[in-house]
């Protein structure tokens, strides 16, 4: 990277002084819109939970929709506790809430409600049920969810209603197949299961149970049963629609509170939750603990800048981060093993679940290695211990079941990128061994493709190995990395002979470049090439909307070009050196290839930085980018959030790097956002201190970098690497509207 210099004045230095010393923690919390991405596609829910908690209390207006809620749908139906955040699938929802006046309606289009003076913040939301004249307020714990339903004046027909059929799903006849078992203790509790499960297919064993415990503040003064919407006297029922009712005489403006513990172990393990996690009836203090416990990770990252809207977009981009993977173990350690493994406890770590691998290995995992290694290191924790209970890493896992959803081996890059940024209090020999055993092809009847993989060089178009597969080029390309990465972890732990046959295998997508057509191709077994072809094609090789053109995964040729990180110098060379390279690229953008909902895509800006004094198209793009996609209201996400990896993509960009590669310990320098930034370094994990990012001269206008300077020192490099952010660097960063070339010749420097 080129950098015109500049002179830094004693003036600028007292500034930055000054800045940093008046630098002090706001109220974060205050800069979340739990709204944004509920329209459209970004599929997130506005409900409130703690950071990385098992149980959210989130509203339904749409039971079809993946989070249970779409902004602007007319109905609410309830308020469910366990919830995915911008899946692709429906999915959880269970145990749904409501309340209601007058008589008890089992019939979920009865007991609907018209809402409106919705409003949600960190941990806490609220909303007027219209139709009943109740106000509904929502805050939880990690394990443990508090409603607060203030009623009108009622004689015994205030009504809260525990509905176990209605959990979340894009096809209502699988209801059936999910079993639920409700049962009245006494006029304040009520315990029971819920099952769901068939995330985004009908993968065999895909199904989960979830045990909870609900208490009220008050003894309901008539309550009972229902099954298949038909009311009864009953204290219990089973069956796949159950649920049950409580009623209660209320004062004016009396509120009525329920606790509902949650685990997926059992009632008991619910019940010991709910005790631990709340043990009085103080709906206030509930919720004021939800918000410290998201200042406290929040502040971690100390945003200065006097453009609110564009630190509500970071801090609410940072907050969906902090949703998914969720805690998964209860608080006695017990959890739900995988593959219905039995009951497992974790001992000396905390179980997570909700890996959406394929998407968050890209950009979510690396940040959370990099700033929130304690969480990471669980989340590693979780996966080797994964292996061990079902014999198999997981590809994309939600509450102890593998999905089999997306392609190749996408657990590989999180735990070697974890290891090699020196995260490494895991049984590393354990995880590499379960490694090892997913890319290869014997016995292997999970990870698909492998045994044509070896055997051609290439996953063909149209093989007849029998395994399950799915865009043939796209998961050659991701084996192609998976193996590179697995590389690294053998060269870092001195295992020679693996690393020369991984290494050799990461170069098995030079064998689809067509240089005929200039793109990735797919192949048929006999070496001929895949026809028709249309690099424009995004559908095709399934049979749903979108499932990609032949040979591609949601995506098209354009979107699988540049997906070769590992070995971006052998892609130069395939599509004719660096001039052809970045002409190709820049074509990506101006005919409208690039697709910012598309994880492929992501690294796209921040590649042309791999060409000498191009960076600043990255840096130009880059600003484009967070602009044109990224907001402060409900279509503030391009695409589904995918577990937070399309936030972390914004968040990434904001800070002015990415990392293009894992595995690869460096991150490409982008365009910064901000004019301070200040990162607390967890010291139990790296030699920390605090990373302070400072800007001079910036503004969005001002998106180019001129100069930078890291400790005071003159920085000429095109990337950071990972030991140096850790390190509690000082980076300035001096910007321009003009990109280095269209500048006049520099001047000299003098140091601060």
């Amino acid at each position: 990277m080129k950098f015109s210099k500049i002179r830094f004045s004693a003036s600028v230095l007292l500034f930055l002084l000054g800045w940093s010393l008046s630098a002090v923690a706001a109220d974060f919390t205050h800069y979340v819109n739990p709204f944004v991405g509920t329209g459209k596609t970004g599929n997130t829910f506005p409900g409130a939970l703690v950071p990385w908690g098992m149980v959210s209390v989130s509203p339904h207006n749409d039971l079809k929709a993946p989070s249970g809620y779409k902004y602007g749908a007319p109905y609410i139906y309830g308020f469910g506790q366990t919830h995915l955040s911008g899946a692709d699938c429906p999915e959880l929802g269970n145990v749904m809430l409501m309340a209601t006046t007058g008589l008890v309606e089992p019939l979920l289009e009865k007991r609907r409600s018209e809402y409106d003076s919705e409003s949600a913040s960190p941990g806490f939301y609220q909303v007027n049920l219209k139709t009943f004249g109740i106000t509904a307020e929502m805050t939880a714990t990690t394990r443990a969810g508090v409603a607060r339903f203030v009623f009108p004046v009622r004689k015994g027909d205030a009504n809260i209603l525990i509905d176990l059929g209605h959990r979340l799903t894009d096809d209502p006849t699988t209801i059936s197949s999910f079993e639920s078992r409700i049962k009245i203790n006494n006029p304040q509790e009520v315990e029971g299961y819920s099952q769901s499960g068939d995330f985004c297919s009908s993968y065999s064993g895909n199904k989960e149970t979830i045990y909870f415990v609900a208490q009220f503040s008050k003894p309901a003064t008539v309550m009972g049963t229902w099954k298949e919407n038909k009311l009864d006297a009953g204290i219990e029922q089973t069956g796949s629609d159950v649920g049950a009712f409580f009623s209660f005489s209320t004062a004016a403006v009396e509120p009525i509170m329920v606790k509902v513990g949650i685990s997926y172990v059992s009632v008991a393990n619910a019940r010991l939750n709910l005790n631990a996690e709340i043990k009085d009836w103080d709906f206030d203090k509930v919720r004021a603990n939800a918000k410290k416990s998201w200042q406290e990770e929040l502040a971690r990252i100390n945003v200065t800048d006097v453009r609110e809207e564009k630190l509500k977009t970071f801090y609410t981009a940072l907050y969906h981060m902090m949703m998914e993977p969720s805690v998964f173990s209860d608080v006695n350690g017990e959890y739900q093993g995988m593959a219905h493994s039995g009951v497992k406890t974790a001992t000396d770590y905390t179980r997570y679940s909700v890996f959406s691998l394929w998407n968050t290995y890209r950009n979510l995992h690396p940040f959370l290695t990099l700033f929130y290694p304690e969480r990471e290191v669980d989340m590693v924790k979780s996966l080797t211990e994964m292996a061990k209970e079902s014999g198999w890493m997981p590809r994309f896992e939600v509450a102890g079941n593998e999905t089999q959803v997306m392609v190749a081996d996408p657990v590989v890059p999180v735990i070697v990128d974890t290891y090699l940024q020196g995260v490494q209090n895991f049984d590393a020999n354990d995880a590499y061994a379960a490694l090892v055993k997913s890319l290869t092809p014997e016995n292997n009847s999970v990870y698909g493709g492998l045994k044509s993989l070896l055997k051609f060089g290439y996953v063909p178009k149209n093989d007849h190995s029998g395994d399950r597969l799915w865009g043939t080029v796209s998961m050659s390309l991701e084996y192609a990395y998976d193996y590179w990465c697995l590389a690294q972890m053998a060269q870092e732990m001195g295992k020679d002979d693996d690393y020369k046959k991984y290494i050799h295998l990461s170069g098995v997508y030079r064998n689809l470049y067509d240089p005929s057509t200039g793109f990735l191709r797919p192949k048929n077994e006999n070496g001929s090439w895949f026809a028709p072809f249309d690099p424009l094609v995004t559908n095709g090789d399934e049979s749903w909307n979108g499932s990609g053109g032949p040979g591609y995964v949601e995506g098209n040729a354009w979107q699988y070009l540049f997906d070769v990180s590992q070995d971006m110098d052998g892609l130069r060379m395939l599509l004719g050196g660096d001039s052809a390279f970045v002409n190709r690229l820049q074509d990506c953008f101006d005919g409208g290839h690039y697709d910012a909902s598309n994880e492929p895509d992501m690294t796209w800006s921040f590649l042309f930085d791999e060409v000498p004094h191009e960076n600043w198209r990255t840096q130009k793009q880059v600003r484009a980018l967070m602009n044109q996609y990224y907001g402060n209201g409900p279509d503030g996400l391009p695409g589904n959030d995918d577990s937070g990896t399309l936030s972390a993509w914004y968040v990434w960009s904001a800070l002015g790097f990415y990392p293009v590669c894992p595995g690869n310990n460096r991150y490409e320098i982008g365009s910064p956002l901000f004019k301070l930034v200040q990162i607390e370094i967890n010291k139990s994990f790296y030699p920390g201190g605090m990373l302070t990012l400072k800007t001079i001269n910036n503004s969005d206008r001002n998106n180019y970098i001129r100069s930078i300077l890291m400790n005071g020192e003159d920085y000429k490099n095109d990337h950071f690497e990972h030991n140096a952010l850790v390190s509690g660097k000082t980076i300035v960063f001096n910007m321009d509207s003009e990109p280095p070339h269209k500048l006049a010749a520099p001047v000299s420097v003098s140091k601060p």
